[in-house]
């Protein structure tokens, strides 16, 4: 009897307790829970309010049926439209550019469809051709690889695009059928291999188009040289700094595995003697736009004197300099900024020294 009336006076306690801890569980109607269940299951509400107008690119790959690949991929191709919250901040992307894409026709597939990439093999089946058609089409530059990946043996395998497979093939069906043209057996007779280069191009064309801050843009034509060349265009070791520090990167942030990161790096980076005199004189026509627009940061920047305020000094009159010819002298100061001057005399100081060992 004692036991019961213990349990008796326990009870109404522990009911004191729950509708003191737990009120919101009474009187809940249908509509009422009905809201909640929704805001459980779908986190996308929660984000909007969280963050406001942009989700991060993980939340907006998800909205989009996408995988890390295939959306950083469409954002490179420009089919997903990235926004930074502020300077050196990660990407991301505006809710009324996830509505865009989800409410496009055939959601998700056409969406995935666009950025379906395929291999050498799948890519020659997509063609009706052999693997080695494919790879001889692709060494000579008729397609273009999109990305590449490392497989177990840390070899690269090119990637294509479906899409650009399919267009190329309506456009130039010859070449999939019969002997190969005399010009492509001429290039491939001489070893050149064009897929590289064309990645590097279209990677750095692509990248170009998705920034208009000109420092940035000089960033990325600089990631073509080397560190040798970059500082014989850039002798500035504070702007090679801030070109560093302003360089777009992945959507996700760098490769986690080191030999990526290095073969991202070494891709990147031109080979050829033509194409790295290109990128030299681009990279110097992008830094005169960059310099126009603001001075690269150095150490102090904050405590130089308002130059409007300073004490002026001696005026001094300029002497005009002598009357040369103008062509010699603006060839010469283009290689100059190129770099190529300073090469040139290292070159000629290395030959004059081993001429007068051979006396």
């Amino acid at each position: 009897m004692a036991m019961t009336d213990a349990t008796r006076a326990a009870a109404p306690r522990a009911g004191s307790r729950r509708s003191q801890n737990a009120p919101t569980d009474i009187d809940l109607t249908d509509n009422d829970l009905t809201k909640v269940d929704a805001s459980k299951s779908d986190p996308t509400e929660v984000d909007r309010t969280e963050v406001g107008a942009t989700v991060a690119a993980g939340r907006a790959a998800q909205e989009l049926n996408l995988k890390r690949g295939e959306f950083e991929l469409a954002v490179h191709l420009g089919i997903v439209r990235i926004t930074a919250e502020e300077a050196g901040g990660r990407p991301r992307v505006s809710r009324e550019e996830i509505d865009r894409l989800r409410s496009g026709d055939g959601f998700p597939d056409a969406l995935r469809e666009r950025v379906r990439t395929v291999g050498t093999a799948e890519g020659a089946r997509l063609l009706g051709i052999s693997p080695v058609r494919f790879t001889r089409l692709a060494r000579a530059g008729c397609i273009t690889p999109v990305a590449f990946y490392l497989n177990r043996y840390r070899a690269i395998v090119w990637l294509y695009l479906a899409q650009e497979l399919l267009g190329f093939a309506a456009g130039a069906p010859q070449l999939l059928t019969g002997n190969s043209p005399a010009w492509m057996r001429t290039c491939l007779g001489a070893g050149t291999d064009w897929r590289t280069r064309n990645w590097r191009s279209h990677r750095i064309e692509r990248l170009l188009s998705r920034t208009d801050d000109p420092w940035a843009r000089a960033a990325v034509l600089a990631c073509a040289l080397d560190p040798v060349q970059l500082a014989e265009v850039v002798d500035d070791p504070y702007e090679r700094a801030y070109l560093r520090k302003v360089r777009p990167g992945p959507v996700f942030g760098p490769p986690g595995s080191v030999a990526a990161r290095d073969t991202m790096t070494h891709l990147m980076r031109a080979d050829d003697p033509d194409e790295i005199l290109w990128r030299r004189v681009n990279l110097v026509l992008e830094l005169d736009s960059a310099r126009e627009a603001r001075p690269a940061p150095h150490p102090g920047d904050d405590r130089r004197p308002d130059p409007d305020c300073s004490v002026p000094g001696p005026v001094s009159v300029p002497v005009p300099p002598p009357e040369r010819d103008s062509g010699p002298v603006q060839v010469a100061g283009l290689l100059a900024r190129l770099g190529l001057r300073r090469r040139e005399a290292l070159c000629r100081g290395g030959e004059e020294r081993s001429s007068g060992e051979d006396r």
